[in-house]
This record gives structure tokens, sequence and C-alpha cells, in this order.
């Protein structure tokens, strides 16, 4: 009997310059879709860099070696300089002038909360939860700008709303939140504040969890959100993954490190990372925690190889690595062989 050919037959390898090619072009459209936008956050985008590459290194770096970092993405002098200057007022960084240049230097809170969201981003899965919401209450009275501003700043650091005077979260370190508000310039709505722990006191007949999810979080927004970026990074890492030879060169693989996280980062500042057993069914930010360790392992090497090559201080000398780099995304390396 003449069995029908089958339709899953290999394809014949691609040429090798086609696969340069291709993972070259797919990298191009993500880092120009970058640069196409309208109104790029260029301070959001330079503590994701200060986050991802310069703590490493030390915490400090000269603003010209900022500057030629983040030329690539269109980034231009002035709004760079103004930028760093803002970061700098608002007690995130501090200068140290070394003859007519000038190192920006983690401030010692600012360097706190860069490690403390490191754990985060870096970690390779969600907290567990120990079954204890934590809330912030207002109990003060605060202008309609200031609670307006706080119910913000509270939004992007993973909080849900339980109408306009209690806001919840599964898992926060309730003393790094309220830090956070103080390195935000909130310091005047503290004392409207009141930080708490809930007990579980519930009967049979209370309103569950569920209930409290979601009243709390726009799930469905959150989870389009993280759609869009798998759709954005899946396909450079499949192709990646396709083929062993196919590689970027350092500077882009830097590029699309830095947006990769910055991208990721801002996704989990939005997440309350809630335990499994109150997402919905096939929720994607599992899928998108997994490819963001993958390819941020890819690019890792590269990546690396471009910072020795344009990180520098004011006095010249390039800072080495220090360990915090390989405790990122721990017992997990998609290239290391067994």
């Amino acid at each position: 009997m003449i069995g029908l050919a089958n339709s899953h037959t290999a394809r014949p390898a691609r040429p090798a310059a086609d696969r340069l090619f291709i993972v070259s072009d797919l990298v191009q459209q993500r880092l120009n879709a970058f640069r196409q936008q309208r109104r790029v956050q260029a301070g959001s985008l330079i503590i994701t860099i200060f986050g991802d590459a310069i703590l490493p290194r030390g915490g400090r770096i000269w603003l010209g070696s900022l500057i030629r970092l983040l030329e690539p993405l269109d980034l231009n002098e002035r709004l760079i300089r103004t930028s760093v200057f803002r970061l700098a007022k608002e007690q995130w960084l501090r200068t140290e002038s070394i003859g007519r240049r000038a190192d920006y230097v983690l401030t010692p809170s600012g360097r706190r909360r860069f490690e403390e969201a490191s754990r985060h981003i870096y970690a390779s899965n969600a907290p567990l939860w120990d079954r204890r919401w934590r809330l912030i209450l207002v109990v003060g009275e605060l202008e309609s700008k200031l609670r307006e501003e706080l119910r913000r700043a509270l939004f992007w650091q993973g909080f849900g709303a339980l109408g306009a005077d209690c806001f919840v979260h599964p898992s926060a370190e309730l003393p790094s939140v309220l830090d956070t508000l103080i390195a935000e310039g909130m310091s005047p709505a503290l004392g409207a504040l009141l930080p708490l722990f809930a007990a579980d006191s519930r009967s049979a007949q209370s309103a569950s969890d569920a209930d409290l999810v979601s009243r709390a979080w726009d799930l469905g927004g959150l989870a389009e959100a993280y759609g869009e970026f798998v759709a954005a990074y899946q396909p450079i890492l499949d192709e990646l993954r396709r083929d062993h030879m196919a590689s970027i060169s350092d500077q882009d693989a830097f590029l699309l490190r830095i947006l990769l996280i910055h991208d990721y980062r801002r996704l989990l500042l939005r997440d309350p990372e809630l335990p499994e057993v109150l997402l919905p069914a096939s929720w994607p930010g599992q899928s998108a925690r997994l490819l963001c360790k993958e390819l941020y392992k890819r690019l890792e090497e590269p990546s690396n190889r471009h910072l020795d090559q344009a990180f520098c201080l004011a006095d010249g000398s390039v800072p080495s690595l220090d360990h915090s780099l390989a405790e990122r995304f721990p017992q997990y390396d998609p290239l290391k062989k067994t």
C-alpha cells in the first residue's frame, strides 16, 4: 500500500544568510516600533536601564556613556539630560563630579527600590500567597489631585481598588509601597493612609476571594496587554530557537534586552501576581514570564559584550559585573547543556 505524502515533511534548511536576515529583520521591527512612538517616556526607560544594566555594574555611569547607549533608540541628548536631571530631583540618582565630567549614581533609596523591583522582575516564579490581603485605606482628607495621583501610583504597583478609599494587593510589601510613594513625591498623602493586613474571618455566606478579584482588577485588560507582549517578542525567540546559528549584533541584543525588560517591567507593575487559583483559565501572564526568561538568557551574553565596549565611568574606567546578574532567573538557563 502506498501511503500519502506526509504534509509535515521537514523543509530544507534555510541558508545561513537568510536565517540571519530573518532574525535581524524581526529585531529591527521591534526597535523601530519603539522609535516610532509618538511619546517616549524617557525617564521610565532610563529607570529600566539603570535597574537592568547599570545596577549590576556598580550603580553608576558617566552621562556621556548613557547618552551613547540610548542614542540608537533615537533618544536625543537633550531629552536624556532632562530626564536624568528629573530623576536626580526625585532622589533616584545623585551626581558625582570627576573633573569636568559627572557620573550619575544610584542613591541609597534608589538602590533599595531597584533591588526590590529586581526580585520581582527576575524571579523564576510568581510569589507564593499567604492568603492574607494587603490593604491601604484612605482614612484622612486628600485633595482631589493628590487622591488621583495616589490612585494612579498604587495602580502602577499592582493594587486594585475597592471603592475610592480602599486599595488591595495579595502580596505587596507595605513598607516598600510607602517608600515608593515617598520617592514619587507623595509624602503629603501618607498621613491620610492606613496600611493593614486583612485576616480571614469569613462565614459561609461571605463573598469570596474571587468576588474581590473581579471587583478590584480589570484582568481582561491586563490579559490583553500580556498577549501583545507575547506577540511582539515570541517570533524573535522562535527564530532563535529554530536555529542555533541565528544571531543578532551585540548592540541590537542590548537594545532588545532593554526593551524586553522595559515592557515586561511595566506589565508587572500593573500585575498583582494573583495566585493561580484566582486567575482565569489559560492566563497569559505565565507564558509571558517564561518567554521573558528565555529570551533574556539568550540576549545576555551578546548584550554584555556591547556593554563592555560602550559602558564607562567619568574617569574612563569600565566597571565589572557583580554577582547579581548571575542570580537573575535562577535555576533556569535554556542554553545550558545538561
